[in-house]
């Protein structure tokens, strides 16, 4: 007799296409947090002129109005572990899409500059809280043929939300004549580009509806039978959910919820695993990528290079980031994540040699600063390259890694730690940019470009590559 039976199409690593669907939607949902970050580090950008304007601040003071979501970050990113290990990783993502709405509204209202500040401060708690759980969710939810490219949807968010508030910002100055505090029904230009991210910040409430708690936390919470049904949903009865749950159980049944004691051990005080997770977040942000994403505008113009002309570049570097993730995207699973780390950061230490080359021909005084012509080509293209390779690099790499390489018995909490390290290390970034510039602008990208190249034998000693590896594997 003729076997009439239908089996599913497959994805080319053999998951159910419709599983493989589903888990997709489950991983943009919970990158929808960083598309959140992405677009508030950009959106900003915009709105510099115009708040130094409107509340009459110096350099210094903007600086820190600029960074002030990155201390709520860092508060986010470390209390978001021992949350999501108390009331679950799905229930947390709604604390932050709160959190991001609430912002987004406050920050387009404010009283004064105290609120101002305060307000963000509050939108990144919620996006240091999204920045631990989004990654570690999708670590957990994804089949382990697809982690890695599903894990890298948290980077691709970034840089998503960081050209889309580009384009905003772009549309909203057009509608105000190009004026920063220009009117449009009765508020101003920069008013409207921070209070539209409470759109997309309400999406990500919506969505947070829609997608299925994280089968490890099911378990580590007694709740078998829910994990198995979301098991069955994800990776498929092919994939034979109650080996899955065998395997999860055996790794948490002796654990407890981990606490920062859980991370101590070694003779520096952290267990090494957890150093390298904060050396990985430090490396990424040291290489200075976030000065192009803050201080774009006023880093081109700093060169001599008219206001029109640096938005337009502002936006070509985030179409080159967008470009440089998708590559990432493509290869994580493919290359492997140490590979990618490795082309990216001697690609970022030559590049950023470039561009301080390139500025140390800046000269002349205040609003009349050149710089010549071969210089300054090598300058836009160094950057660009600078971008590309670390978008197609650490920024998925650390994301991809964070998610994976920590025990189960630490992961939220050590996860939580290196994110934490992600936020004060782009603190620390943004606030000293322009102190550094005002000392020496090439001399800056020196500093970031021994960065990139320090981060070399970092990965080469002490990253073990976690490509194809289950995260149970990670224990040992």
């Amino acid at each position: 007799m003729t076997n009439t039976t239908k089996t599913k199409p497959t994805s080319d690593h053999g998951a159910p296409t419709d599983n493989l669907r589903h888990v997709i939607f489950i991983a943009a949902a919970a990158a929808m947090g960083g598309f959140l970050f992405g677009y508030d580090s950009a959106v900003i950008n915009g709105a510099v002129e115009a708040l130094r304007d409107r509340f009459a601040i110096g350099s210094g003071t903007l600086a820190q109005v600029v960074a002030s979501a990155l201390i709520g970050g860092v508060i986010g990113a470390a209390a978001a572990g021992r949350l999501a290990d108390r009331i679950g990783r799905v229930p947390t993502m709604r604390i932050a899409a709160a959190l991001f709405t609430a912002s987004a509204v406050g920050s387009a209202l404010p009283f004064g500059l105290w609120d101002l500040v305060a307000w963000r401060v509050i939108g990144g708690v919620g996006i240091g809280m999204a920045s631990v759980i989004g990654p570690a969710y999708i670590a957990e939810i994804s089949p382990s043929a697809h982690r890695g490219r599903l894990a890298s949807f948290q980077q691709a968010g970034i840089v998503i939300g960081i050209a889309v508030s580009q384009l905003i910002n772009w549309g909203v100055l057009s509608a105000a004549n190009g004026e920063q505090r220009g009117e449009i029904a009765g508020y101003e230009a920069w008013q409207w580009m921070l209070g539209i991210m409470a759109i997309p910040s309400a999406l990500y409430g919506i969505l947070t509806v829609m997608i299925p708690e994280s089968p490890h936390y099911l378990i580590s919470a007694g709740r078998r039978d829910n994990a198995k049904r979301v098991l069955l949903r994800v990776e498929g009865p092919a994939a034979d959910p109650d080996a899955r749950i065998a395997e999860i159980e055996q790794s948490v049944s002796s654990e407890r919820k981990p606490v920062f004691k859980d991370l101590l051990g070694g003779r520096f005080g952290l267990l090494p695993i957890v150093w390298i997770g904060i050396g990985l977040a430090a490396f990424q942000q040291l290489c200075g990528i976030n000065v192009i994403m803050y201080y774009a505008s006023s880093l081109w113009q700093s060169v001599g290079i008219d206001p029109s002309s640096s938005f337009f570049y502002s936006f070509t570097t985030s179409i080159t980031n967008l470009i440089g993730t998708a590559i990432a995207m493509a290869a994580v699973d493919r290359i492997g994540r140490k590979p990618l780390a490795l082309i990216g950061s001697v690609g970022m230490a030559v590049s950023l040699g470039l561009v301080a080359w390139a500025f140390s021909y800046r000269s002349g005084p205040g609003g009349k600063v050149t710089i010549p012509d071969a210089q300054g080509t090598t300058a836009l293209i160094a950057a660009h390259s600078f971008v590309l390779f670390f978008a197609l690099s650490w920024g998925v790499v650390l994301w991809v890694l964070l998610g994976e390489m920590f025990p189960n018995r630490i992961r939220a909490a050590a996860l939580g730690l290196a994110a934490t390290a992600v936020w004060a290390s782009n603190w620390l970034i943004t606030v000293s940019f322009p102190s550094l510039a005002d000392w020496s602008l090439s001399g800056a990208y020196v500093i970031y470009a021994v960065c990139a190249a320090l981060s070399i034998p970092f990965v080469l000693m002490w990253v073990r590559e976690t490509k194809g590896r289950s995260l149970e594997a990670m224990n040992s």
